[in-house]
């Protein structure tokens, strides 16, 4: 039996002696798992699995949503497939099953390489590259993208993994996401930009650390505070043990989500979604954070994962 998100390339590191493994897939290019000595830093998903609300995957040309499937190209309406049948949006991008080509492999790193075409709602021809790597500071996700078409392309980036620190349920963990802005939203959509301050629970500031158990969100932020050009968001338990993700200011944006009946392996659980973002939801339609890159021109971002006190 194949399984269903294609080949499997694992990676492993030593970081300051503890064993770190990642296994990355070929189908949406995903973070199938991350730990370090055996402990989960990403919620998993086996084998012979799918993976659940799309944990680990890479979302390209856009992230989120795109309302009702509808943008407009110099005034022309173009026409995306409605993925999120529920909503009637176009959700996830277009690569999200997708098999990437393995372009390089070592024992720490894996660089893969996938071609967004033509087709309906997205006229454009763009060369896509994400490399992963264990280094001694952790796993850190390189994204690339260039337009290979004779026009100019709109791009945006994101990707979706679900952090976790082994089993530890959500009231022994603390959430941390320094972001001091957030987009209100209807069905999912963005709308305009706020301070979190100004905002009711239902969009809470994270900034000084939140219980999971207390969030039920999916919410675009934004206003992150990057220090020497990273912004870093945490999810500790207790003890201050846990994971940090960081991301580069080429994802100026994070989306939080935290399902409370995560399907994992094990049973259902409150889990967490940090997504960096190089643009909003609905960013073909409103323009935020939407990069337009010209023939043969290139954008590139980083993100990563670290293990904290572990």
């Amino acid at each position: 039996m194949r399984p269903p998100t294609g080949q499997q390339f694992t990676i492993a590191h030593d970081v300051d002696g503890k064993r770190m493994r990642a296994t990355i897939t070929e189908v949406a290019a995903g973070l199938r798992e991350l730990t370090i000595e055996g402990l989960d830093l990403v919620e998993p998903f086996p084998e012979d699995a799918r993976p659940a609300k799309a944990q680990g995957i890479v979302l390209a040309p856009w992230g989120g949503r795109v309302a009702g499937g509808d943008w407009r190209l110099h005034g022309e309406v173009q026409r995306l497939p409605i993925t999120e049948r529920d909503k009637g949006n176009a959700s996830h991008g277009l690569l999200r099953f997708a098999p990437y080509r393995l372009l390089e492999q070592s024992a720490s790193r894996v660089l893969l390489q996938a071609t967004i075409y033509p087709q309906a709602g997205f006229p454009f021809l763009i060369d896509t590259f994400v490399a992963y790597e264990l280094t001694d500071d952790g796993l850190v996700v390189t994204h690339e993208a260039i337009n290979g078409g004779a026009g100019r392309a709109p791009w945006a980036c994101g990707a979706h993994p679900f952090l976790a620190v082994g089993g530890t349920p959500a009231d022994e963990l603390t959430l941390t996401v320094p972001a001091e802005r957030v987009f209100n939203a209807v069905d999912l959509i963005p709308t305009e930009e706020t301070l979190v301050d100004a905002m009711d629970a239902s969009a809470p500031d994270l900034r000084t650390g939140r219980r999971l158990s207390e969030l039920d969100i999916d919410h675009n932020y934004g206003g992150l505070d990057f220090i020497d050009g990273v912004a870093t968001s945490t999810l500790l338990d207790e003890r201050g043990r846990g994971v940090e993700l960081w991301q580069d200011d080429a994802f100026p944006y994070t989306v939080v989500f935290t399902p409370r009946e995560f399907p994992a392996p094990d049973g259902p659980r409150h889990a967490v979604a940090v997504e960096p973002m190089s643009a909003p939801a609905n960013a073909l339609n409103s323009g935020h954070g939407l990069v337009w890159l010209e023939p043969g021109e290139s954008w590139r971002g980083r993100w990563g994962i670290a293990p904290v006190g572990i």
